[in-house]
């Protein structure tokens, strides 16, 4: 998978959102955020949500492979 140079606000909501799952309280409020963030950036730059969603997880959560 190509590299992606999200925008630090989505990289923001992601951490938040990842660190509230592992919390135990994301709520459906912060998982919406998300996905209303992805949504709109994927159709300002026409690139696949999934590979998008994928790739963000994979910066946010898997860190320590991405580098």
């Amino acid at each position: 998978m190509a590299d992606i140079d999200f925008p630090d606000d989505l990289i923001a909501l992601e951490r938040a959102a990842w660190a509230a799952i592992q919390a135990g309280t994301l709520t459906v409020d912060q998982a919406s955020a998300v996905q209303d963030r992805i949504t709109a950036w994927t159709a300002e730059t026409g690139l696949d949500r999934h590979t998008v969603e994928m790739g963000l997880k994979r910066a946010v959560r898997h860190a320590e492979m991405a580098e």
